[in-house]
């Protein structure tokens, strides 16, 4: 029971985290200038990855046993995709600091892809993990 609402917790902040950094101008005169090729797709990877890992790690909490759980991952795999591409969209139409582009859709959907394979192959039954169910 308390790992549901840990696992639920940390899925539920994480995801209204990326919301707020995805939304909120950071426009700072003291930030660093640093040139990393590629830093802005890897942020995005790296929130959409932890994003799937934490999500699906909430769903095995739940034991419940409405449907499959390919069918579940593959639900919330899309759920995660779509929220991207929402979110791409809100940053394009609401806000003028920030703008929407496909190539962050592919990093957020690549992240949560890699994230589900990961959680996906740990608890496939052929580790010690098995996905309870």
């Amino acid at each position: 029971m308390l790992k549901r609402y840990v696992t639920g917790t940390g899925f539920v902040g994480w995801m209204v985290g990326i919301t707020i950094l995805s939304l909120v101008s950071f426009e700072d005169e003291t930030s660093l200038d640093l040139e990393i090729p590629y830093l802005d797709k890897i942020v995005h990877f790296t929130f959409y990855f932890i994003a799937a890992v934490l999500g699906l790690l909430f769903y095995k909490s739940l034991n419940e046993r409405i449907i499959s759980n390919f069918k579940r991952i593959l639900i919330f795999l899309a759920a995660l995709i779509v929220y991207g591409i929402i979110i791409e969209v809100l940053q394009s139409t609401f806000t003028t600091y920030r703008s929407g582009e496909i190539t962050d859709v592919l990093a957020n959907s690549a992240g949560a892809l890699l994230g589900t394979f990961l959680i996906r192959a740990i608890f496939s039954g052929k580790t010690e993990s098995k996905w309870e169910n």
